[in-house]
């Protein structure tokens, strides 16, 4: 009886020892699960502060772009611009006689003494 005794005492003892080291696993465990929310969380607030970094340093540079753009292309005054819009819209209104012109289905478009002009202008380069 004696030899189970001391066999019980035994097995108490190691059931301490494994449920002491299992204490100090479960704690080392959550001080490494401690240790990677602190770093992910580090992580983070790194990359939300280069992104707004990245962020002020794009509108900066957009901003010296447009700058050097209206140094480079002033804005036209407003008699170029309207003499611009003029030219677009005369263009626009001549388009359909010169595409009936130049595929062959409509003659020149504009007048008869300005077609001989023409005319003669593509056959002098024609000769040459």
């Amino acid at each position: 009886m004696t030899s189970l005794f001391v066999q019980e005492i035994r097995l108490s003892k190691r059931h301490e020892e494994i449920v002491s080291q299992r204490l100090t696993l479960l704690q080392q465990m959550k001080n490494k699960f401690g240790e990677q929310n602190t770093a992910k969380a580090s992580q983070r607030q790194a990359a939300n502060t280069a992104f707004k970094r990245n962020l002020s340093l794009l509108k900066d540079i957009e901003a010296a772009e447009k700058s050097l753009q209206t140094r480079i292309h002033p804005h036209p005054l407003p008699e170029v611009l309207s003499l611009e819009t003029r030219y677009w819209a005369s263009v626009e209104e001549y388009i359909p006689k010169w595409e009936q012109f130049l595929l062959g289905r409509a003659p020149y478009p504009i007048g008869v003494e300005n077609q001989n002009e023409a005319e003669n202008t593509i056959q002098n380069k024609a000769k040459q």
